[in-house]
């Protein structure tokens, strides 16, 4: 499948996801920023993909990124982003969402699985309810200690001084 064919809007993704469920798939879904790609996101996408999956990841748009992380963020537009995660082998469907939490997606997809970083363990989950309500559950992947866009835009920065 090539890159451009993997991202795809709502209407077209709720299709695929009806055709998916109809072939005895099932679908997780996660989301994020993913602004600098990193080996702590490709991890846990790994992860994330585990057998049989069917991996649909929520991609914050940029507007909704300047909300959640301030004025300088992201670093990279949303369509570079989308095409880069399309690109990894474990991820085969990017939708991008304009809300601060993709509450409205996960309600339109309801996923089997809801994956979510461990960092999230013990808080509230956006669409953690609607899940479950619907038969499905929520994972938590542990991420991979030291590796976080963040602290990638802070080295850079203090490397200029």
């Amino acid at each position: 499948m090539s890159i451009r064919s993997k991202i795809i809007g709502l209407s077209q993704l709720k299709k695929e996801v009806v055709r998916l469920r109809k072939a005895g798939k099932t679908v997780a879904f996660t989301n994020g920023c993913f602004d600098i790609l990193h080996y702590g996101h490709v991890t846990y996408l790994e992860k994330a993909k585990k057998k049989d999956r069917i991996l649909i990841l929520g991609l914050n748009s940029d507007e909704s990124i300047r909300r959640l992380k301030g004025p300088d963020r992201p670093v990279n537009p949303q369509q570079a982003r989308a095409a880069v995660v399309a690109a990894l082998q474990s991820v085969d469907f990017v939708t991008v969402f304009t809300q601060d939490t993709p509450l409205k997606l996960i309600q339109a997809v309801l996923p089997d699985v809801l994956i979510k970083g461990a960092d999230w363990k013990g808080k509230v989950v956006v669409g953690a309810d609607e899940v479950k309500a619907n038969g499905g559950k929520v994972e938590f992947i542990k991420f991979v200690d030291h590796f976080s866009t963040t602290g990638i835009i802070q080295t850079i920065k203090s490397q200029r001084k």
